[in-house]
């Protein structure tokens, strides 16, 4: 199947997400549904950006709107129905991300340690701290 594109149906789905986390949800777990919900509306809102518009407003816009299909079309810089306009994304792609994203966040929890490779400028380190013992 498809979904909107444009990040549109995730957008929406987080709108929804925040709704059902409110009402069956409590603490550590409602405050994971909701970032996950503010993931959600990332696509939309870096679109928008990179279009030159300001992601958020956009993406309040988007979620706003009552018709799943309605989203915005960086290209020509207007609010449109997305799958109409054809722009539309996999529904498997669009599953699969959220899935992915999940499970590596929640691999990341249960280790309770993330490796990462250090910055190799030490000015962007450069925060008073001695890091050389570490």
């Amino acid at each position: 199947g498809i979904v909107p594109g444009g990040g549109t149906a995730l957008c929406h789905l987080s709108k929804a997400l925040r709704s059902w986390a409110a009402e069956n949800l409590a603490e550590d777990e409602l405050k994971g549904a909701l970032i996950v919900a503010d993931a959600m509306r990332a696509p939309v809102v870096k679109i928008a950006e990179n279009a030159g518009q300001n992601g958020e407003l956009v993406a309040e816009k988007v979620s706003g709107s009552d018709s799943m299909s309605f989203g915005f079309d960086a290209f020509l810089l207007e609010y449109t129905d997305m799958t109409e306009r054809g722009i539309i994304d996999p529904a498997k792609v669009t599953r699969s991300a959220v899935q992915n994203a999940t499970s590596i966040a929640a691999m990341i929890l249960t280790t309770e340690a993330v490796v990462v490779d250090a910055d190799d400028d030490e000015e962007a380190n450069d925060d008073g701290e001695d890091y050389e013992d570490y």
